[in-house]
């Protein structure tokens, strides 16, 4: 299911067919169609001329997802439907009275029945998704809307800075999104997570900055080549605008990242002028390339337990991984990787040209300096308090080892003020989940547990007292 979320990266190699480019002597294909994968509709825009290139788009209305190209084919009564990313595919036939596309969805390894219809106008619209805990005005406290400066970068970034209504001053948090473009919510499948932690802290007497990230919303700049280490920045900029404000207490003003935002976070907090405390939720403690690869296990584990196709995930997405460390110049990389994704040789233009996406992606500068990345020794340069929670349902960024990876490093750098825990039946959202899968997110009505919520707050006002 494509969905927003964005995932470090999953396995690279594709389950890709051969597309014919004839024009099928049917009936045109022109129109809207619509269908439903479990709980989520969506729908397709197809144009299908007589001549010209035929153009596709997709919507996904509960998961706020508009106009996603889609690569569109379809020889004699067959049907191809392609996104480049997420990567996934839909494989069908037309029905005979041609109202239907009837085939299967294929994302991974999961394959889910879907049927297209055309849609006559007659569809009610797609009921908005439930979401309880979304804080709702009247706030018992201030909410202003603030830009501040990332001079280094020559950046002005905008974001929401929430202060309980209680005479300060107060201890005060910034909140740093994961990885892709994020706005100040982390608004993520309708769900606002950062909206609901910033209203549960600033209710228990927290002031809290969240943000934009660069290129998104209000603030300025372009995420495009930005690495953890620019987000970093970022932050150390954001701590700098709270303690500069009134009310706050200087030496009380923490970062909270989730998944790359905690790498962010990381970073920020081994450099000058870190944070007095680190909260990280779901953030990454192996090393980038080995995260990849459990990160695929994982999601593999989801769609099968055969050892055999687990094996052959796990060698695929190391064989991707080598080919990029070891060929640092990228048009190499790409030549060296569309072997490997496409080892039928094809020369189908429509192919090749689903693939550039995954091969711009996967030698992009924030792809290699993921890779790269070597949490342990920055996280034995942290010395301010540290909270780090992981889900037990993680699969994007697998709890138990990567938790365990996190603790040793700050032993190792001699912390000693460092609470880890796994919570039992969470996802990567900290959202009570099923089977843990991205798939779920926007399915749960739950943002954040309140089991997550209430072991935030609890610690946060132990270290911030006065």
């Amino acid at each position: 299911m494509p969905t927003p979320v964005r995932l470090l990266i999953t396995a690279a190699l594709l389950a890709l067919a051969t597309g014919a480019h004839a024009q099928p002597a049917g009936p045109r294909l022109t129109g809207h169609w619509t269908g439903t994968l479990g709980p989520i509709d969506l729908t397709m825009h197809l144009l299908d001329p007589a001549t010209g290139p035929r153009m596709a788009s997709l919507d996904i209305p509960a998961q706020k997802v508009q106009g996603l190209a889609v690569q569109f084919t379809a020889p004699g009564d067959s049907v191809y439907l392609r996104l480049a990313q997420p990567a996934a595919r839909f494989a069908g036939r037309r029905s005979a009275d041609g109202r239907q596309l009837v085939g299967e969805w294929q994302q991974g390894l999961r394959v889910i029945p879907l049927t297209l219809t055309r849609d006559g106008g007659t569809k009610a619209p797609a009921a908005t998704p439930n979401r309880p805990q979304t804080p709702r005005p009247p706030f018992p406290y201030q909410s202003a809307d603030i830009t501040f400066r990332n001079e280094k970068a020559g950046l002005t970034l905008a974001g929401t800075y929430t202060v309980p209504a209680d005479m300060g001053p107060f201890p005060a948090v910034v909140l740093l999104t994961g990885s892709g473009p994020q706005d100040r919510n982390n608004t993520i499948f309708d769900h606002q997570l950062f909206g609901v932690l910033a209203d549960h802290l600033t209710r228990n007497g927290v002031a809290v900055l969240r943000f934009d990230d660069r290129g998104v919303g209000q603030s300025g700049g372009t995420l495009a080549g930005s690495t953890s280490a620019d987000y970093a920045a970022d932050a150390q900029a954001a701590l700098a605008w709270l303690r500069a404000q009134p009310g706050i207490r200087k030496n009380q003003v923490g970062l909270l990242g989730h998944s790359l935002g905690g790498t962010a976070a990381i970073g920020a907090a081994a450099g000058p002028g870190g944070p007095d405390f680190l909260v990280l939720l779901a953030a990454p403690g192996l090393a980038g390339d080995e995260l990849i690869v459990q990160q695929v296990l994982a999601l593999a584990r989801l769609q099968t337990t055969d050892a055999a196709q687990l094996a052959a995930a796990e060698k695929a997405q190391r064989s991707v991984v080598q080919i990029i460390q070891q060929t640092s110049d990228n048009a190499l990389a790409r030549a060296e990787l569309l072997t490997l994704l496409n080892p039928a040789r094809s020369t189908d233009p429509q192919l090749l040209a689903q693939l550039e996406p995954q091969l711009a992606a996967l030698t992009s500068p924030d792809y290699r300096h993921l890779l790269a990345d070597r949490p342990a020794q920055t996280l034995a340069k942290v010395r301010c308090p540290v909270l780090a929670l992981g889900g037990s349902k993680d699969v994007q960024v697998p709890a138990t080892r990567s938790l365990a990876a996190t603790a040793a490093a700050l032993k190792a750098g001699g912390n000693r003020d460092v609470t880890v825990k796994e919570l039992p039946g969470l996802n990567h959202l900290f959202q009570t989940a099923g089977t843990g899968g991205p798939a779920e997110y926007g399915t749960i009505e739950e943002t954040m547990a309140p089991a997550a919520l209430q072991l935030i707050g609890e610690w946060v006002a132990q270290h911030t007292q006065k």
